[in-house]
């Protein structure tokens, strides 16, 4: 007696998606997503710069902070890079919601990318490799691009991070609500262990080996 066997069937790509859209919020979870790591960042990143105008003073602050912050910005970036990818796809969800403004998505983001990720590279090499020259001179020019990038970025995403935060809309529940604060707090907590772990290494800093501006 013969048998057959049913082929496999896949899900269809609708199924799919609602299935990914009830995990993770789909294109309003990866916003919102966006909105409260970036309003993370934003507090973290006003206690840093803080720190700047009294570097000698706080700058075991300093260092702990901008080591603790990797972990934040990895997810931030991480976040609108997945953002930018499914809109390039042709992510339903993400096509509808619109690309950023020209002047965001062709010069503010590239900069302000590259300049995030040359002023924490390093400053990463200068706590594990202490040393004047070159690599202080480029972490310095870096904070003042990513600076001036920043300060853009802020303004003009601020009003829509608000909406997605503090709205009724922002209160309706959707998706990976859960997800949403465990990738957050992973994140933050990655980056408490990192900056515990590497603070050490920032001794020869902290004990006046060496200093920030020199004398």
């Amino acid at each position: 007696m013969e048998t057959t066997t049913t082929p496999l069937r896949r899900a269809p790509a609708t199924t799919l998606s609602a299935r990914r859209r009830s995990l993770t919020g789909g294109g309003e979870g990866n916003a919102r997503l966006t909105s409260i790591t970036g309003a993370a960042l934003l507090v973290l990143l006003a206690v840093e710069g803080a720190t700047i105008p009294f570097l000698r003073s706080l700058l075991s602050v300093h260092i702990f902070l901008g080591v603790l912050l990797l972990g934040p910005v990895a997810l931030k970036l991480a976040v609108t890079g997945y953002r930018f990818a499914r809109y390039y796809a042709n992510g339903r969800e993400y096509v509808r919601r619109g690309p950023p403004a020209p002047l965001m998505r062709l010069l503010v983001a590239p900069v302000l990318v590259f300049s995030t990720l040359t002023l924490f590279g390093t400053g990463v090499v200068l706590i594990a490799s202490p040393a004047r020259g070159l690599v202080l001179g480029l972490h310095k020019a870096s904070f003042i691009v990513w600076f001036g990038a920043m300060g853009i970025h802020v303004l003009a995403y601020t009003p829509r991070a608000f909406r997605h935060l503090l709205t009724e809309r922002a209160r309706r529940r959707i998706g990976g609500e859960g997800l949403r604060l465990v990738l957050l707090v992973l994140a933050l907590a990655s980056g408490v262990a990192l900056a515990v772990a590497t603070f050490p290494l920032a001794a020869p800093w902290l004990h006046g080996a060496l200093h920030w501006q020199g004398e």
